[in-house]
């Protein structure tokens, strides 16, 4: 019976293993056939958090006047609207959204508006620093969900970059949520997510 276990076990781990492999290479296809379809970005998603972001993000609705825009989280209201007033930039276009808490809710709370709206590319502002685990959030969450994206960094005077613990974790927490739905933000307190 021991040996029985063992060897269930054995081909429990190797379909979990392919399950996941496969999950993962249906992503690039995914970013292609949004990228083939949708070859100009559709909108604006900034992560906020700096208000360097929602300037740039206001200063490039302005070139592109079709696109509307999100700000996922981070600088106030009463900051955010006056930036892109002072652009020209519609209220009807500017979509504020404070229910992130973090990186990985940035793109979960958003992906729903976004495909009810039927967009498959977006610009993606953030800042330079934030940008390698933005970008590999992004690819995993938009991707999952057939949206590509243009990145565009804003230049920060942060001379360090982020270490690889958050971009391994948020990845992990990115998975999580493609196979569950759930972001593990309740686990934020237990193992302090930035």
């Amino acid at each position: 019976m021991n040996r029985f276990h063992r060897r269930l076990k054995k081909y429990w781990i190797f379909f979990l293993t392919g399950s996941m492999l496969i999950l993962l290479s249906i992503i690039p296809v995914h970013i292609a056939i949004a990228l083939y379809q949708a070859p100009q970005p559709q909108a604006i998603l900034t992560l906020g958090g700096w208000t360097d972001r929602e300037q740039t993000a206001a200063e490039i609705a302005r070139w592109y006047p079709s696109l509307e825009v999100w700000v996922s989280s981070g600088t106030p209201p009463e900051l955010v609207r006056p930036i892109f007033q002072a652009a020209g930039i519609s209220k009807n276009r500017l979509h504020l959204d404070y229910r992130a808490v973090d990186t990985v809710t940035n793109f979960t709370t958003i992906i729903p508006e976004l495909k009810s709206k039927h967009i498959q590319h977006i610009y993606l502002i953030t800042s330079d620093y934030h940008m390698p685990r933005a970008k590999a959030i992004a690819t995993m969450l938009l991707g999952s969900q057939g949206i590509a994206f243009t990145p565009i960094s804003v230049l920060s005077d942060r001379s360090k970059k982020e270490t690889i613990f958050p971009m391994i974790r948020d990845l992990g927490r990115s998975l999580l949520w493609i196979v569950t739905g759930r972001t593990g933000t309740s686990l934020q307190s237990a193992i302090n997510l930035p």
